[in-house]
C-alpha cells in the first residue's frame, strides 16, 4: 500500500477511506508568518544589543550653561594706579659751588604690588585716567592729599591742563565758579556747559569729589576756590576757615592747605572775595608763594581794583591769570550776552580774554548759547591754564 502524499504529516490513509488535502498556499503561507515573527525577534535583539554598545551620538544635546559672570581682577585697568616714568626711580638734587643743580637718579621699587600705568603726558591727562588724580603729584598731610610738583618738574597745572590747539588766534577763557554750593546748580552746570569751560569748586561745598569726577570726565578743566577777606569783613563772611590780614602766615597757610585738600586734579587757586586779603601784600605774599611751590596757577577774579596778586606773582614767578571781565554781575540773560560781547571785543584787541561767572542757571544758559555762537566766529574758547602768565614758559 503507498502513502498519500496529501495526507497530514504522521497520517496515512487506510484503505475505503478518502482523506481531505491541505492546500499548499496554507502551507506557504504558515512558513512566511514563522519567517517574519523570527526576523522581528532578531531585529529587536540586535537593536538592544547595539542601543548597549555605540557611543552616544544621537542623545539629546543640553543647551550649554549660561557662562558664568565673572569680576575684574584685582590689577584691572579700573583700578590701576596711574604714575610717572620716574616713580621707579630714587632721585636726588646736588647744588654745586657755582649754583648748578645736578640731578641723579637711582634705582628704587615701586610701592605696591601688580602692575601700573606709566603717565607719559606731559600736558593734560588721558580722557579715560583725568578723574583720576597722579600719585606722584601728591603729598599726605592732616588735612588730605595736597598737590605738589613732581620729582621730575611736572606740575599739577600740566597735568591737568585741558589742551588747545596752540593756534594763537583769538582766544577766551570762560571760568564758572561756586560749584558744589548747589547741588542742582552744580549738576546742570558739569552737563551744560561746553567742556572747554573752566570751571571753579568751593571748597566750602559739598559731595565736591564726586562732582570733581564728573566735570573731569566730562573733558573740562577745574579750579579750587579759596575765601579771603573783604574789606568789609565780618558782615560779608566769605565762610569757615577764610584766609584772614589779622592770622599769622603759618595760619592763613592752614587754611589754605584744608582748601586744597578736598579735591584733586585741578590746575590752580581762585580767590572768593578777597578785596582786603589781595590788596595786602604782606598776607598775600606767603599764600601765593606756597601755590607756585606746588606747581599750581592763581586766578584773581578781578572784582578788587586794589589787588596786588599781579605784581606778587611775578616776583615770586608764580604762574598767574587775571579775570578781565565780570559777566554776571547784573543777573539777567541779555546783559550777561551783553558781557560776554564785550569780552569778545576784549580778546580781539588784546589777543586773548579771560570772564568769570557763577553757576547761576542764568548765567549757563547764556554761556552755553554764546559759546556755541563764537566758535562759528573763529574764536577758540580755551582753558584758563591756557592764558596763564607762566614764568616757565618762553
Amino acid at each position: 500500500m503507498g502513502t498519500d502524499l496529501h495526507a497530514p504529516l504522521g497520517q496515512n490513509r487506510g484503505p475505503g477511506r478518502r482523506r481531505r488535502s491541505i492546500p499548499f498556499g496554507r502551507i506557504l503561507g504558515g512558513v512566511c508568518l514563522i519567517a517574519i515573527a523570527g526576523f522581528s525577534l532578531y531585529s529587536a535583539l540586535v537593536r538592544d544589543d547595539l542601543q548597549k554598545t555605540r557611543p552616544i551620538e544621537t542623545a539629546k544635546k543640553e543647551d550649554p550653561a549660561p557662562p558664568a559672570e565673572t569680576k575684574p581682577a584685582p590689577n584691572s585697568q579700573s583700578s590701576l594706579t596711574q604714575v610717572d616714568p620716574q616713580s621707579g626711580a630714587n632721585t636726588s638734587r646736588v647744588v654745586t659751588g657755582d649754583g648748578s643743580v645736578v640731578t641723579m637718579f637711582s634705582p628704587s621699587n615701586r610701592d605696591g604690588s601688580g602692575p601700573v600705568i606709566i603717565n607719559a603726558n606731559r600736558i593734560g591727562q588721558d580722557p579715560r585716567m583725568a578723574a583720576t588724580p597722579n600719585d606722584s603729584l601728591l603729598e599726605d598731610s592732616p588735612f588730605g592729599k595736597l598737590p605738589i610738583t613732581g620729582p621730575d618738574g611736572l606740575r599739577p597745572m600740566d597735568q591737568y591742563a585741558r589742551p588747545w590747539s596752540g593756534a594763537r588766534g583769538v582766544r577766551i577763557a570762560i571760568v564758572v565758579s561756586g560749584l558744589g554750593l548747589s547741588q542742582t546748580g552744580t549738576q546742570r552746570a558739569i552737563e551744560k556747559l561746553p567742556e572747554e569751560i573752566t570751571l571753579a569748586f568751593a571748597a566750602s561745598g559739598n559731595s565736591l569729589q564726586r562732582w570733581m569726577q564728573d566735570a573731569r570726565r566730562g573733558g573740562h578743566e577745574i579750579l579750587i576756590q579759596v575765601p579771603f577777606e573783604p574789606f568789609d569783613y565780618p558782615s560779608n563772611n566769605p565762610g569757615a576757615d577764610t584766609l584772614l590780614t589779622s592770622l599769622s602766615a603759618a595760619k592763613n597757610i592752614d587754611n589754605l592747605h584744608k582748601a586744597m585738600g578736598k579735591i584733586t586734579n585741578y590746575t590752580g587757586v581762585m580767590n572768593y572775595l578777597g578785596g582786603k586779603f589781595l590788596a595786602n601784600p604782606g598776607a598775600m605774599e606767603p599764600v601765593l608763594r606756597d601755590i607756585g611751590k606746588r606747581g599750581l596757577l592763581f586766578l584773581d577774579d578781578g572784582s578788587s581794583a586794589q589787588s596786588k596778586s599781579g605784581m606778587l606773582a611775578k616776583t615770586l614767578a608764580v604762574p598767574h591769570a587775571f579775570a578781565d571781565v565780570q559777566l554776571d554781575a547784573e543777573l539777567q540773560q541779555d546783559a550777561i550776552m551783553k558781557k560776554l560781547d564785550e569780552l569778545e571785543r576784549i580778546a580781539r584787541r588784546n589777543g586773548s580774554a579771560i570772564g568769570v561767572a557763577s553757576a547761576f542757571d542764568e548765567s549757563v544758559d547764556a554761556i552755553s548759547k554764546w559759546s556755541e555762537e563764537a566758535a562759528m566766529r573763529g574764536i577758540e574758547i580755551v582753558a584758563v591754564s591756557a592764558l596763564a602768565d607762566d614764568p616757565k614758559q618762553p
